[in-house]
């Protein structure tokens, strides 16, 4: 018997954007599909119920593959349909499966086990941001989390600078929500008064903001309320 395939199907990034993050390819193979690995089960039953689900909730097979879980996982029982020849669906949290994403720890599994993998048109919060930065879309990298240690943090900050400068590039990273306003105060202080800094925020959201202006500029900027709230940062030097 072949088997299934193995569906990464990307999730809203604002709960009120809901419509815009699926087609109708979407719909059909959420139509045909009754089990799903996700990041999130609340998430992931949300946007099912929002995208037209007409399987009753609780026929539905979900596997959790939230922080909790992911260490200890059985991939032999997690993927037991896909071998017996089901498709299955794979959710993240928010946006795009196995980008930023623990899910790309699924994907990576489900090739070494010969499943073919079928990634879905959607939201992706850093490609967004980038679209919207003005910055070089042809070179860039993306650098996930920087340390927490402020020491640590600032040497990161200035050799990003550098290497967007050395090489055209933008360099891209993100924070967790809580920590936002330390992560922008810190490239305030740090980073050169010509540097380019965009920071988007909310992306898809009613309450969307990209700001793309030089250091300088943001340093006269008032009432940028980041606290807790989902941001990707790029910088760009000349």
């Amino acid at each position: 018997m072949a088997y299934g395939k193995l569906f990464l199907i990307p999730v809203p990034l604002a709960e009120d954007a809901e419509k815009a993050s699926y087609t109708l390819l979407h719909q059909e193979i959420i139509q045909s599909i009754d089990e799903y690995i996700v990041e999130n089960e609340k998430t992931a039953r949300r946007f099912l119920k929002q995208a037209g689900l007409k399987t009753p909730q609780s026929e539905l097979l979900i596997h959790d593959y939230g922080k909790h879980t992911r260490e200890k996982v059985d991939y032999t029982a997690l993927f037991k349909g896909l071998i017996s020849g089901k498709d299955v669906g794979l959710m993240s949290d928010a946006g795009c499966p196995g980008i930023a994403d623990p899910g790309a720890l699924v994907v990576a599994e489900a090739h070494k086990r010969g499943i073919q993998v079928c990634p879905l048109v959607g939201p992706s919060s850093i490609l967004l941001a980038l679209m919207g930065s003005g910055f070089n879309g042809q070179q860039f990298n993306f650098n996930g989390y920087l340390p927490i240690d402020k020491a640590a943090r600032s040497r990161k900050i200035k050799e990003l600078e550098t290497i967007s400068a050395r090489d055209n590039s933008t360099q891209i990273f993100i924070e967790t929500p809580f920590r936002n306003e330390q992560l922008l105060s810190e490239l305030l202080r740090t980073c050169q008064q010509n540097t380019r800094l965009c920071i988007a925020w909310n992306l898809t959201g009613t309450d969307e903001h990209i700001i793309s202006q030089p250091i300088a500029r943001w340093k006269t900027l008032e009432g940028i309320d980041l606290h807790k709230k989902p941001a990707i940062f790029l910088l760009f030097a000349s």
